[in-house]
């Protein structure tokens, strides 16, 4: 747990739930797939005033937890237009898994490549990252020096793309010509697993050789 901002491993697929401080009282949640509890609890011990929620993608186990956060925090819900559809599926698609999770709420506005969402003092940059999901997108924190980079990159590796929707090209170039052309220092945080950099991935990653 940093100052501004805190990582939850959430459900049983290990998610990374971000909660935010942005500056002046408001936050965000990134992707709080499921254990809202726990999620609400991390914002209430930091008073925050949840403005966002946003979703990388609109797998379940990302946007599980969605609706009880939603509710409790009244927040705003934005996540990429390709990836809406999926948010009625969650309970359909986790079931398939033996897992549970809420359907989502609709968006209330849809994440664009290149858009900038501005919350407190912080500026997050949306970065349009396909290939694990249509709609699959990275946010861009350039005041901290972070990306979260949902399912798109991971520490040693990249999102599975055999999904529904999936696309091994598509993800290689959103890495390649979207993520590396951020500072090598640029720390990652992808949506399961530990950290990483920008650097370290372009130096060490086998699969994108």
């Amino acid at each position: 747990m940093s100052d501004l901002m805190e990582t939850l491993v959430v459900g049983s697929l290990g998610v990374n739930c971000l909660v935010i401080d942005c500056g002046n009282g408001d936050g965000i949640v990134v992707d709080p797939g499921a254990e809202p509890g726990r999620i609400l609890d991390a914002v209430k011990r930091r008073k925050l005033n949840i403005v966002r929620v946003i979703n990388t993608h609109g797998h379940f186990d990302h946007i599980g937890g969605n609706k009880a956060v939603l509710e409790a925090t009244g927040a705003k819900l934005m996540v990429h237009a390709a990836d809406e559809p999926q948010l009625a599926r969650a309970v359909e698609v986790s079931n398939m898994y033996g897992l549970k999770a809420d359907n989502s709420p609709l968006p209330d506005k849809h994440l664009e490549d290149g858009m900038v969402i501005n919350v407190g003092t912080t500026a997050i940059r949306v970065i349009h990252t396909p290939g694990h999901t249509p709609g699959g997108c990275s946010l861009y924190l350039a005041d901290r020096n972070l990306v979260i980079t949902g399912d798109t990159l991971f520490a040693d590796s990249v999102g599975r793309t055999d999904l529904p929707g999936g696309s091994h090209e598509a993800l290689i170039t959103s890495i390649k010509n979207k993520l590396f052309t951020l500072p090598d220092d640029t720390v990652v945080i992808p949506g399961h697993g530990p950290s990483t950099t920008i650097g370290r991935e372009k130096r060490d990653n086998e699969w994108l050789k």
